[in-house]
């Protein structure tokens, strides 16, 4: 009897922990102002934004293969790229799914349309975590795609 009971249990465990976690309208909501406030500050460079929205320990892998760790750092390089490549900054997110209960990971379009009329068409991962009653960008991955 007790080998049942231990064989059932297993099979429901399995089922509960192999459950995909979904992502709530509102979180959907809050992570997409997230995203678009991100985009935000830096097309208007709004340094005290970006502190904001990232956190501390934030990384980034830009697309020219530049890391930039912690946020002094992060804060500095996306400002710097925002004033060295100007034009118009478009993210549009593709997907997002839960990691956790308080992390996600957001797939998106990244482009910027230059001042010339070209574009630069990238992708961009952003890894959300949600502290203190805030989703925040913990990291973020931009990959320019192969021609």
């Amino acid at each position: 009897m007790i080998k049942v009971v231990i064989i059932l249990f297993c099979f429901v465990s399995i089922g509960t922990f192999a459950q995909k976690l979904k992502l709530a309208s509102k979180q959907q909501q809050d992570i997409s102002m997230l995203i678009d406030r991100y985009s935000q500050a830096r097309e208007q460079r709004d340094t005290a934004l970006l502190i904001n929205i990232l956190t501390e320990e934030i990384d980034q892998l830009v697309s020219s293969g530049e890391w930039r760790h912690g946020i002094d750092e992060s804060v500095q390089g996306m400002l710097r790229s925002s004033t060295n490549n100007t034009g118009t900054r478009k993210i549009i997110i593709d997907q997002m799914r839960l990691l956790t209960a308080t992390s996600a990971l957001v797939d998106a379009r990244y482009e910027i349309q230059n001042t010339d009329g070209t574009a630069r068409k990238m992708w961009s991962t952003f890894v959300v975590v949600y502290s203190k009653s805030q989703w925040k960008i913990a990291a973020i991955r931009n990959m320019l795609p192969q021609k």
